[in-house]
């Protein structure tokens, strides 16, 4: 089925329209920043197709070789991604307050992870000062050491020149509290960066509505 031939109030352009960004789900906003679709597959349907393909990988970390092997996916989309991909980093990702002295800071940058129906494991990078330079996503999925290697978190800040980094990781649960398999790896990471040099200055568990910090 084209676009076109949909209900009219079904659209994803029209139901922005008509009631706005929120009651979009997540296959039409992404079909609104494809544009279209191709010949036998509307854009919804492409847009339902890029998101099961990366349903255990982050679709913002998504590389351009990996955009193009989905058939209806070429440069001209890939490129409207990735620059879509890039802008909601620098807004989201950008230090908004300078230093960061508080795990409240860390907690409004990423509480919207506290939407997400998976563990997203996220390494915080900082300079000399506190302030923000970087962050990787290093997991996605139930924590443990399998999954979050200290390669992973460090191999980065020693890239970056990093003075310390911060973990955060939300619990789609909404409890706000530490598990067994959180203190182990809190563990493990603080004393990897005491031998690299590069402190672990907190371990922050985000939720939409509150945190737990193990500073």
């Amino acid at each position: 089925m084209k676009i076109r031939e949909m209900e009219k109030i079904e659209r994803p352009r029209e139901k922005l329209r008509r009631y706005g960004m929120q009651k979009l789900s997540n296959a039409e906003l992404l079909a609104l920043i494809l544009g279209n679709g191709r010949k036998g597959e509307n854009v919804l349907q492409l847009s339902k197709k890029v998101l099961k393909q990366f349903k255990n990988v982050s679709l913002l970390n998504a590389s351009i070789s990996q955009l193009n092997n989905i058939n209806g996916i070429g440069w001209i989309k890939s490129a409207r991604l990735l620059a879509g991909f890039e802008l909601f980093r620098r807004i989201n990702f950008e230090p908004k307050t300078g230093p960061v002295d508080s795990p409240s800071i860390i907690w409004q940058q990423f509480k919207y992870l506290g939407r997400q129906k998976k563990e997203h494991f996220i390494a915080i990078y900082l300079d000399a000062r506190n302030v923000i330079l970087d962050q990787e996503l290093v997991s996605i999925g139930s924590l443990d050491m399998s999954v979050v290697h200290p390669r992973e978190v460090f191999e980065p800040a020693i890239r970056r020149l990093a003075a310390s980094v911060i973990l955060l990781h939300n619990h789609p649960s909404g409890e706000a509290t530490a598990s067994e398999a959180d203190l182990i790896i809190t563990k493990k990471l603080v004393e990897s960066g005491k031998i690299l040099g590069i402190e672990v200055l907190d371990h922050v568990i985000i939720t939409e509505e509150k945190y737990f910090s193990f500073k």
